[in-house]
């Protein structure tokens, strides 16, 4: 139950704590009131609501999610946690199972959730290998349609750099992805001819007036620096559209002065990071009988010394990459706080969960300036170490100014689809 019942109508949110940055001020939090008219944050008052100085977020932007593979754990566990273990489960689970209906349930039950946390806008990566593109793009398209006006949809494709070709069916996969508005994706690891195929994938992608997106050097291996072949293809070719590459966990591995090189490389340019710490924290530096040494997150304070527009997003949810997660943005939030050591760190990460992914990806914008929707998720916290001290699960969604019904789908709904073979 929310912590507070709020009116409808115009009304002002009395003595509320809000990031300084998300106001365009470098403070860290500030005390101040928020007014709310006709659905949008406003000048005017209403009708006083006191607070107590609540903390107000805006709406949620998570950029890296995988709803295709969500809620699979039930089925295809992984079998000891390993990326080779995910890898192998998933890709039986989705020749057995990933027929449309079971796509699509799987995919609405994580948005219903993504919702009533208090998330705007979601980016999904789609498995693209043929035939499951035929499947899979459709349902989005339909999900796509269903949740406007609660949920922005974007899609990339997916699908590992081995399996590029840009004579092969890849083309047929990249014409999908233009006919629904997505974003051309893939996976790159050390093959002897990537830069070869790094040019025919960003020809493909600006001969349709497509942003990419990319899974990068998602190992503890040192070497693996495919992130510096993107960089210096990205800088050769002048692609300009947006590139995003997401995970870069190699970089943490490295010696300091050749991963320091590379994200010169990154901030040339012009590259877009999501980091995605719970699942690079589940599945790296994995070994049985052993503690992991290594966290797996990337480098994101030098990054965002650099300029580098840094994100952070959920990634999987209950599936073999990750057998966690609710695709709750707060969560991601706290996680990424602690493992990142966010704190006593600069004031504006507040923005690397709304503002900073809305602009990588194109999203309307959204702030806490007046003009912007009120779409905001409130929290009886006052501070960030009681922000991130509890789940918060008291919260008040807000979506143009009204508060919504944040019951969660029951994990039962799913039953007959972990029965399936």
């Amino acid at each position: 139950m929310d912590f507070r019942t709020l009116p409808d109508g115009p009304l002002t949110l009395a003595d509320v704590t809000v990031p300084a940055c998300l106001q365009g001020q470098e403070d860290d939090l500030l005390r101040t009131d928020l007014h709310i008219v006709d659905g949008q944050i406003s000048d005017m008052p209403g009708e006083r609501v006191e607070m107590s100085g609540a903390m107000v977020l805006p709406a949620f932007v998570d950029m890296h999610t995988h709803l295709d593979k969500g809620h699979i754990w039930g089925r295809a566990p992984n079998p000891d946690g390993t990326f080779d273990g995910a890898l192998t489960t998933v890709g039986a689970d989705r020749e057995a199972n990933w027929v449309a209906d079971d796509v699509r349930r799987r995919a609405e039950f994580g948005l219903r959730c993504a919702y009533a946390h208090g998330t705007r806008a979601v980016r999904t990566h789609l498995d693209s290998i043929p035939p499951q593109d035929d499947i899979s793009w459709p349902v989005f398209r339909d999900l796509r349609d269903d949740w406007s006006g609660k949920i922005d949809l974007q899609a990339a494709c997916l699908i590992g750099c081995d399996r590029f070709d840009a004579d092969g069916p890849f083309a047929h996969t990249a014409d999908l992805v233009a006919e629904s508005g997505g974003v051309l994706g893939m996976v790159t690891y050390p093959v002897p001819d990537l830069h070869d195929r790094l040019l025919g994938f960003f020809r493909m992608a600006e001969e349709r007036g497509l942003h990419a997106d990319f899974h990068v050097d998602e190992t503890m291996d040192a070497s693996v620096e495919t992130l510096r072949l993107i960089s210096e293809t990205v800088i050769e070719t002048g692609f300009s559209a947006p590139v995003t590459v997401g995970h870069c966990c190699s970089l943490s591995a490295q010696e300091e002065p050749r991963a320091l090189d590379t994200l010169d490389l990154v901030a040339r340019a012009g590259l877009n990071v999501v980091s995605l710490p719970m699942c690079n924290l589940y599945l790296q530096d994995r070994h049985a009988g052993r503690t992991p040494r290594g966290r797996g997150i990337t480098l994101v304070h030098e990054m965002a010394a650099r300029g580098i527009p840094v994100a952070f997003a959920s990634d999987n949810t209950r599936d073999p990459f990750y057998a966690y997660g609710d695709l709750d943005m707060l969560e991601v939030m706290r996680q990424s706080w602690r493992i990142g050591h966010l704190d006593h760190s600069r004031a504006d990460w507040a923005k690397s969960v709304s503002e900073t992914p809305a602009a990588i990806c194109r999203f309307p914008a959204q702030s806490l300036a007046a003009g912007d929707p009120a779409d905001l998720v409130i929290f009886r916290a006052r501070d960030w170490t009681e922000l991130f001290a509890r789940p918060q699960s008291d919260r008040i969604v807000l979506r143009g100014g009204r508060a919504i019904d944040r019951t969660l789908p029951d994990y039962s709904e799913l039953d007959d689809l972990m029965r399936a073979s």
